[in-house]
C-alpha cells in the first residue's frame, strides 16, 4: 500500500466561458430612460407615438374650435337647470313631497301656502337689488365692471350645465333623426356601448389607443371591463351600430388577438360612409407579366380599403352565394392568379354551360363545359384521374432525399421540375352541386353507387390528402344547402367564401357551424353589394394572421379582362413549354386506375345501413354528430323536410328519446327549446351499425 500523500492545492468550482462569443452591452442611462419612457403606462400615448401625437394635436385643434359653442350650449343648459331648481325651491317641492308621503298634506298646506309666498318675495327682492345695483354701477362707473360678475355668472351657469351622468334635464330630446357625431369622442363610445347593453350603466371603457384616422374613417381600440368578453361586441356589432347611428356595414369590430391582446380588448373602425358603394376597383393582376403561385393571390380590398390575397397551395377553396352575388367572378379571381404561372396545371369543369370559363380552354389541361351526364361521367374519371396522380405523388416523395423533399409534401423547387413532374395542379368546377346531385348508377368494384355520391367520396378524399401533393380544390356553387354539398366534403375545405345566400343556415353552411353567432352572417349583406362576401381564409391575409373571418369586396374582372390574362397564361406556358393536354389539342383521355382509388377511398366497402329517418339525421350532421352535444328537433324537422309528430315518434321507437336544453340563437337571445342529445344519436347509430 502507498502511503505517499500528494498535497493539492484549492479545488475551484467554475464554469467555462466562450469569450469570444458577442457578450451582453452594457446599457446607458439613455437606454434605460427610453425603455422606461416607452413602456410606462403612466406617459401618455400621445408622447410615446409620432401618429397617436399628431392625432392629439388635431383632436386639441378641434377641441379649441368646438370651445366657444360648447360653452354657449353648457350654459344655456345652465339656465335650464338653475330655472328648474329655482322652481322647485320656490314652489316648496321638497316640503311639499315630504307632507304627501306622509299624508299629512291637508295639515301642512297652509304652512307650504306662506313658506312659498315668502320665497316668492325674497326672489322679488333679490331680483330688485340686483337690478338696482346694476343700474348704479352702469350710472356710475359705465358698463364695463358688469363684464366681471356677468362672466363669473357665465362661468357659473356653465359648469351648472356640463354634460353629466345622472343628472337630470341634461340630455334634451331633439326632433329628427339620430346621427354619428363622430370624432370618435370617447363619452359617444361609452354612451354607445351602454345603449347596445354590452357594458353596464355604472362600468366605463379603458381607451388604449386614442381615436386615430384610418383610411376613410377612424380607428379606436378600447378594453372592456372586467369579466366583459369582446366576442360578445362582435356578436352584437348590429346593436352596437344602431347605437352609433350607422349602417352595420360600416361598422368593423374585432377581438384583439396575439401579445397585444386579450379576451376584452377590442378593435372598432367605422367607416364615414358605405365602403362598399363605391365602383369596384380592377384586378391587379391585370398590371403583371406572370404571378407565382406560391403566393397569395390578390382577391380584394376589406373595408378599410386594406388589400386581401387569398393564399390557394396547400388548401381549398368553397364559394356559395345564391345567383347573380358575383359568385363565378369570385373564383375566376382565384384561378388568374394561378393561370399566371406557367407551372401550374389547370382541370377546369363549368357545368353552368355558359361562356364565363371559356377563355380558360387554352390554357387548361383539363376542361369541359355542359352539363349533361357525359360531364358528370367525364368529372368522374377526372377525379379517379387526380386521386391515382396523388397516390403516385406520395410514393415518389418517400424515394427523393431529404434536400429536394424535406417533408412529405411539394415544394416550390419540385413543382418546377419537370423530370419529377409534380406541378400544382387545381381543379375548379363551377355548379358543383350539378354533379353532386347526379343520379346516374355507376359501379365501383361490384358495387353501384349513383355518380353524386361517388364524386362525392373523390372531392372529399381530394380535399383530404391532395393539398399536401399539390393539388388546389375550387368549389363554385348557388345551392349552399346540406342536402346539395356532403357535410364531410364541406369539413375539409379549408377556406369559405360566402357572398349573399337566403338565410343564416346557409351562410353556416359555406362559413362553417356557429359563425352567425360569432358576428359572420353573409345573409344580411346588401343585395346591392355585388362581389362583397364574407372571406374565411385557411392561412395569413393582409389583415392579420388571427382573424377568423372578413367582409370583402372582390376585385372586379370582366370578360375582356379574363381573356386578357388566359391569352397571357398560354404566352408564358408557350415559352415555358408547359402547355399540355386540352390547351395543346392532345388525347385527354384520363388514365384511369379504378381498383386501387376504390381502395383508397373505401368505396368498394359495403355501407352500414340505419333505420330511417335515423339514417338522413346521421348524414345531416355528418361530422357534426361528434362536436354538436345538442341537436334541436326544428332543426331537424326543418332540414329533412318531414312531419314534426311523425318523427318525433319514429325517433322515440329507434330509442332516441327528445329532451330540453338551452340553445342560444343568431341574435343572442338564450331559450330552451326540445331535441336530441348527441351522444344518443351516437349510441343509437353505432348500436345499428353493429
Amino acid at each position: 500500500m502507498n502511503t505517499d500523500i500528494e498535497k493539492a492545492g484549492p479545488v475551484f468550482d467554475g464554469e467555462l466561458v466562450d469569450d469570444t462569443l458577442p457578450q451582453p452591452r452594457p446599457r446607458s442611462r439613455k437606454g434605460r430612460f427610453k425603455t422606461w419612457w416607452l413602456r410606462s403606462p403612466r406617459v401618455p400615448a400621445a408622447f410615446k407615438d409620432a401618429a397617436q401625437a399628431r392625432q392629439a394635436a388635431k383632436d386639441a385643434v378641434v377641441g379649441l374650435l368646438r370651445m366657444p359653442w360648447r360653452f354657449a350650449g353648457a350654459v344655456a343648459r345652465g339656465v335650464v337647470t338653475g330655472a328648474r331648481l329655482w322652481r322647485r325651491w320656490v314652489t316648496v317641492r321638497d316640503y311639499r313631497e315630504a307632507a304627501e308621503g306622509s299624508e299629512k298634506l291637508a295639515d301642512k298646506f297652509t304652512e307650504i301656502r306662506e313658506l312659498t309666498l315668502f320665497r316668492w318675495r325674497v326672489t322679488g327682492a333679490v331680483v330688485v337689488a340686483v337690478a338696482v345695483t346694476g343700474g348704479l354701477v352702469a350710472l356710475l362707473y359705465g358698463p364695463r365692471p358688469l363684464w366681471i360678475p356677468g362672466g363669473v355668472l357665465a362661468f357659473a351657469l356653465a359648469v351648472l350645465g356640463r354634460r353629466k351622468d345622472g343628472s337630470p334635464g341634461r340630455k334634451p330630446t331633439l326632433a329628427g333623426p339620430r346621427t354619428l357625431t363622430w370624432t370618435m369622442d370617447p363619452q359617444v363610445l361609452v354612451d354607445a356601448f351602454r345603449d347596445a347593453k354590452l357594458i353596464g350603466k355604472d362600468e366605463l371603457l379603458r381607451l388604449v389607443q386614442r381615436p386615430t384616422r384610418v383610411g376613410d374613417g377612424w380607428s379606436v381600440i378600447v378594453d372592456l371591463p372586467a369579466t366583459r368578453k369582446a366576442a360578445d361586441v362582435v356578436k352584437n356589432r348590429e346593436a352596437l351600430a344602431s347605437a352609433l347611428a350607422v349602417d352595420e356595414v360600416q361598422l368593423i369590430v374585432e377581438r384583439v388577438r396575439g401579445n397585444g391582446g386579450h379576451a376584452g380588448r377590442v378593435s372598432m373602425w367605422v367607416a364615414d360612409e358605405d365602403p362598399y358603394a363605391s365602383p369596384p376597383l380592377a384586378t391587379p393582376l391585370l398590371d403583371v407579366k406572370s404571378w407565382d403561385a406560391w403566393r397569395p393571390v390578390p382577391f380584394g380590398r376589406d373595408a378599410r380599403d386594406r388589400r386581401i390575397s387569398l393564399p390557394l397551395v396547400w388548401t381549398s377553396l368553397l364559394v356559395g352565394a345564391i345567383p347573380r352575388q358575383g359568385k363565378t367572378f369570385a373564383a375566376r379571381l382565384a384561378a388568374a392568379g394561378l393561370i399566371l404561372d406557367a407551372w401550374v396545371r389547370l382541370y377546369v369543369a363549368d357545368f353552368k354551360a355558359g361562356k364565363d370559363w371559356d377563355a380558360a380552354a387554352q390554357v387548361a389541361h383539363r376542361f369541359i363545359s355542359g352539363d349533361d351526364v357525359e360531364h358528370v361521367l367525364g368529372l368522374k374519371d377526372w377525379l379517379v384521374e387526380l386521386v391515382g396522380e396523388v397516390q403516385s405523388r406520395y410514393r415518389r416523395m418517400r424515394d427523393l432525399d431529404d434536400v429536394t423533399c424535406p417533408e412529405s409534401k411539394v415544394t416550390p423547387q419540385m413543382s418546377r421540375d419537370i423530370s419529377l413532374n409534380m406541378p400544382i395542379t387545381a381543379i375548379f368546377i363551377d355548379e358543383v352541386q350539378v354533379p353532386l346531385e347526379d343520379r346516374t348508377p355507376v359501379e365501383v368494384q361490384g358495387k353501384t353507387l349513383t355518380a353524386g355520391e361517388y364524386i362525392g367520396e373523390l372531392l372529399t378524399w381530394l380535399a383530404k390528402k391532395g393539398p399536401a401533393a399539390g393539388i388546389v380544390l375550387v368549389l363554385a356553387t348557388q345551392r349552399p344547402d346540406s342536402r346539395t354539398i356532403p357535410s364531410g366534403l364541406r369539413a375539409v375545405l379549408g377556406s369559405r367564401f360566402a357572398l349573399r345566400v337566403m338565410d343564416w343556415r346557409d351562410s353556416n353552411i359555406v362559413l362553417g357551424e356557429q359563425m352567425n353567432t360569432r358576428g359572420y352572417d353573409s345573409s344580411r349583406l346588401l343585395p346591392s353589394h355585388k362581389g362583397v362576401g364574407i372571406l374565411r381564409p385557411d392561412g395569413d391575409t393582409d389583415a392579420g394572421a388571427d382573424v377568423l373571418a372578413m367582409t370583402v369586396r372582390t376585385y372586379y374582372m370582366p370578360n375582356e379582362d379574363w381573356q386578357t390574362i388566359c391569352q397571357r397564361g398560354r404566352a408564358l406556358r408557350e415559352e415555358a413549354g408547359t402547355l399540355t393536354g386540352h390547351a395543346a389539342g392532345e388525347d385527354t383521355t384520363p388514365v384511369l386506375d379504378s381498383a386501387d382509388v376504390s381502395k383508397a377511398i373505401g368505396a368498394g366497402q359495403a355501407a352500414p345501413t340505419l333505420p330511417e329517418p335515423l339514417a338522413s339525421v346521421v348524414d345531416y350532421l355528418g361530422p357534426d354528430i361528434d362536436r354538436r352535444e345538442f341537436v334541436p328537433s326544428a332543426e331537424l324537422v326543418e332540414a329533412l323536410d318531414v312531419d314534426a309528430t311523425s318523427f318525433g315518434t319514429q325517433m322515440g321507437d329507434l330509442g332516441c328519446r327528445s329532451v330540453r336544453d338551452r340553445i342560444t340563437e343568431a341574435d343572442g337571445r338564450v331559450r330552451q327549446v326540445r331535441g336530441y342529445l348527441t351522444a344518443d344519436l351516437r349510441r343509437v347509430r353505432d348500436e345499428g351499425v353493429l
